[in-house]
C-alpha cells in the first residue's frame, strides 16, 4: 500500500502540475501563444512581458496553487500514515516536474519558480517565507527576476539544514533548487554576459515577419556600354 500511495502521489502531482495555466490564460485573453514572445516560457514572468499584469498575477497564483494543492491533497489521502509528510513532498515535487516538463506540451514547460514557492508555502511555510524574502530583496536591488529566483532556491536548503528541518524536507528543497538551476541555464549564461532582461523592461514583441522576396531582389541597373550608348550627333557643314 505504501508503494501504491507513493505512485499515486507522484502521478497525481505530475498531472496537476503539468496544467499550463500561462498558455491557457493568454490564449483565452486573445494574446495568442505565449511561447512565441519574450523568453518563450509559459510562466508568469513571460506573461508579464505581454503588458498584462492581471494575467501575470493569475498565472503566478495558479502555478503556485497547483503545486501546493498537490502536496496538501496527497497528505489528506495519506491520512494518519507515518509517511504523510513524505507523500506530500513527493506529490509537490512531481507537480514541480510536471510544470517544467508537461506532457501536453512535448515536455517543454516553465522554469518552476512559482511552483517552487507554492509547494514551499504549502509544505514548509517558514522556508517559503524566507525564500520569498530573499527573492524580493535580490529583485529589488538587482532588478533581475532570474537572479532572484536562483538566490532564493540556493538559500532554501541551507536554511532548512540550519533550522533543523527533517532530512526528507532538506533533500526535497535541495532537489527543487537543483532543478531550478538546471532550468535557468540560459538565464545564467545571459546574466554572465549582462544580456538578461531586467524586471520592468520593454514589452516583448513578436519576431517581425521576414521581408518579401521581391524586396530582397534588386532591379538590375543598366550600365552604360559601347553597345547601348547612342553615338554623338555630328554637324555637317
Amino acid at each position: 500500500m505504501l508503494v501504491f500511495y507513493f505512485i499515486l502521489a507522484a502521478v497525481g502531482g505530475y498531472l496537476l502540475g503539468s496544467i499550463p495555466f500561462g498558455l491557457v490564460i493568454t490564449r483565452a485573453a486573445g494574446l495568442g501563444d505565449i511561447r512565441e514572445i519574450g523568453s518563450g516560457n509559459i510562466g508568469a514572468t513571460n506573461v508579464l512581458r505581454t503588458g498584462r499584469k492581471d494575467l501575470a498575477l493569475a498565472t503566478l497564483l495558479l502555478d503556485a496553487g497547483k503545486a501546493g494543492l498537490a502536496l496538501l491533497l496527497a497528505r489528506v489521502i495519506a491520512g494518519d500514515s507515518p509517511l504523510q509528510i513524505e507523500f506530500g513532498l513527493v506529490a509537490g515535487a512531481a507537480a514541480f516536474v510536471g510544470h517544467c516538463y508537461p506532457v501536453w506540451l512535448g515536455f517543454r514547460g516553465g522554469k518552476g519558480v512559482a511552483t517552487f514557492f507554492g509547494v514551499l508555502f504549502a509544505g514548509v511555510w517558514p522556508l517559503g517565507l524566507m525564500a520569498a524574502i530573499t527573492w524580493l530583496g535580490v529583485a529589488t536591488i538587482f532588478r533581475y527576476s532570474s537572479l532572484a529566483a536562483l538566490c532564493a532556491a540556493a538559500v532554501t536548503p541551507l536554511l532548512g539544514l540550519v533550522a533543523g528541518f527533517s532530512w526528507s524536507e532538506v533533500l526535497f528543497t535541495l532537489t527543487l533548487a537543483m532543478l531550478i538551476f538546471w532550468r535557468h541555464r540560459s538565464n545564467i549564461t545571459r546574466l554572465r554576459a549582462r544580456t538578461e532582461p531586467q524586471i520592468g523592461g520593454a514589452k516583448a514583441e513578436r519576431a517581425p515577419a521576414p521581408p518579401p522576396v521581391a524586396a530582397l531582389v534588386r532591379t538590375p541597373t543598366l550600365e552604360p556600354t559601347a553597345a547601348n550608348v547612342d553615338p554623338p550627333a555630328t554637324t555637317e557643314s
